[in-house]
């Protein structure tokens, strides 16, 4: 057996030594390094989390990259059409990587109701719409389905349902106005199959969903006439290079901007989430190195005696360095441990049963959203240990200046 090993083992399991003076302050520097765990390992998946919801919604809503005229402007009503008839659509063939391709178009309008009206847009989708991740956000009702013949059927935010009282099974109006303002409004009956709630208040107080085919008569467009195309792609890390070359590959016309850009104020936000995360670990490593120098240095001196009689056998500085580093390990280890199945505990209780929730007007969700992936909690558990376990290296080389014929004598 390994006789630093050996000895450090005796140390921890002697009942001296849970008793001893030391025993306090090595329970305090175990529970520094439970709680810095803890705290990281929530920081870290709760950051993630929430820039994974926050961008999952705003894709949902614009795909990962829009194309579209440059004199668009959805925000003001104006939509110059563009022709379906495109090399890249319905395939993106000459960009690998992108996943589909997907033909929208808007039209703003007002929601008339016996007690109150709403202003917002009609997101006209076709055939070709992927619905993934409405499936998410869907909380009552059904998706609309959408053929070659003109559809009522639209699915409305959870905001809007509350905000004008309509449910799943009502219809209502909505009052487009015509380029002569002068001129009536029209108007167009629509039927409420579903409504959703994406969290995302920006969004959902925007938009309705409906068929594209009402926006297109009612802009006066073909049927090879749509708004703006939006490109979803695989690898989202590859976002930036996949919007410039599907801005290379499309018409000189055209433009192509990614969601970054495009929300770039809400993306900026939320890339303070990964500073004020590496913030947070640092803290949390420091605070648990502190205590568990401050626990070798405590079992050193308590030990000074037991270090001057191994000396005195011919043990060498090392050697004894090493039986204590054995012990800080363990202690170490036990607190990554303890700390690694609360942390864990936590996060699954927010995962599944939410108990914490949040201003989805300022954090774009309603609940605290978790990311749980085991590469990073062993990349913490290890950055932890490794960080630990060098800096203790430091404070064993207080053996060296140990005297064996004083450590004996100590008292």
């Amino acid at each position: 057996m390994n006789f630093e090993f050996f000895i450090a083992k005796r140390i921890i399991s002697a009942k001296s030594y849970k008793s001893s003076v030391s025993a306090p302050i090595i329970k305090i520097g175990i529970a520094a390094i439970v709680i810095s765990i803890v705290v990281m390992l929530i920081a870290v998946a709760v950051s993630v989390g929430l820039q994974q919801k926050i961008r999952d919604k705003a894709v949902a809503f614009n795909g990962h990259i829009t194309i579209s005229n440059f004199d668009t402007n959805i925000s003001e009503g104006a939509q110059i059409p563009i022709s379906k008839n495109q090399e890249f659509y319905p395939k993106f063939s000459s960009v690998a990587g992108v996943d589909y391709v997907q033909a929208v178009a808007h039209k703003f309008g007002i929601i008339r109701t016996e007690t109150d009206f709403e202003a917002l847009f009609v997101k006209g989708v076709g055939e070709d719409y992927n619905w993934r991740y409405f499936d998410d956000f869907l909380i009552s009702g059904r998706l609309p389905l959408y053929s070659k013949d003109y559809s009522q059927e639209v699915i409305i935010s959870d905001y809007l349902s509350r905000r004008l009282n309509l449910i799943v099974g009502q219809t209502f109006q909505m009052y487009f106005l015509k380029s002569d303002t002068s001129r009536p409004p029209r108007i167009v009956k629509f039927e409420i199959v579903g409504v959703f709630n994406s969290g995302f208040e920006e969004l959902d107080q925007s938009f309705l969903i409906g068929d594209i085919k009402h926006v297109q008569r009612l802009n006066r467009w073909t049927k090879d006439q749509v708004g703006q195309f939006e490109v979803f792609i695989e690898d989202y890390s590859a976002l930036d290079q996949k919007g410039e070359e599907v801005y290379a590959q499309t018409p000189s016309s055209l433009n192509a901007e990614t969601i970054k850009q495009k929300y770039a104020l809400i993306f900026e936000w939320i890339s303070i989430f990964d500073k004020n995360t590496y913030g947070i670990i640092g803290m949390m490593i420091l605070v648990g190195v502190i205590n568990m120098i401050t626990a070798l240095l405590v079992l050193i001196l308590e030990r000074t005696q037991m270090i001057g009689i191994l000396k005195a056998l011919g043990c060498t500085n090392w050697r004894i360095q090493k039986v204590f580093l054995y012990t800080a390990s363990y202690l170490a280890i036990s607190g990554l441990i303890i700390g690694n199945f609360i942390g864990l505990v936590l996060l699954f209780i927010q995962k599944f049963f939410s108990p914490i929730t949040l201003d989805p007007s300022i954090y774009y969700v309603t609940k605290a959203p978790v990311y749980i992936d085991w590469t990073y909690i062993l990349g913490l558990n290890l950055m932890t240990f490794l960080v630990c376990f060098l800096v203790l290296v430091i404070p064993s080389y207080l053996i060296a200046k140990i005297n064996p014929v004083q450590a004996i004598k100590f008292d």
